[in-house]
């Protein structure tokens, strides 16, 4: 029984607190309150806010940006399909001088690609049948069709 005291005297200290609070807020200002609170809500545990833009800023930053690549990072410029074209007739110019044909790797550093441009080219090249693949996976070698 001495448990049920305990738990009576808690409840009752918890009560006697929350009624002199309520009490406290009821008998203050509104500009007291806000006062208190600084005027502006505070912000909770969690990610921090990132530095803020205007909207003419961040477009006029991606209209000057170059149309094929952008910087390190970050999503590629969407590429037109002569640009696709272009890039792909210098793979095919690099093949045909290679009998034993090249991987996508050795392709990529040959010809200073972006890493994330490259399957998008060669993927046109096989439809276009341009050039052949054999192999699998890391182990595809490209050649001139």
């Amino acid at each position: 029984m001495p448990n049920t005291s305990l738990r009576s005297a808690l409840d009752s200290l918890a009560s006697d607190f929350a009624s002199a609070v309520l009490h406290a807020i009821r008998g203050a200002s509104l500009d007291e309150l806000v006062a208190e609170s600084d005027g502006a809500p505070r912000r909770g545990p969690g990610r921090p806010r990132g530095p803020s833009k205007t909207k003419a800023v961040a477009t006029a930053a991606r209209e000057s940006a170059p149309a094929t690549k952008k910087g390190k990072g970050g999503r590629l410029a969407r590429r037109s399909p002569a640009e696709i074209a272009k890039t792909l007739g210098s793979i095919v110019t690099l093949l045909k001088g290679k009998k034993a044909g090249l991987r996508s790797e050795e392709i990529r550093k040959v010809l200073k690609l972006d890493v994330r441009e490259v399957p998008r080219v060669l993927k046109e090249g096989l439809a276009k049948k341009a050039i052949k693949s054999k192999g699998r996976k890391r182990a595809t070698v490209y050649t001139a069709a």
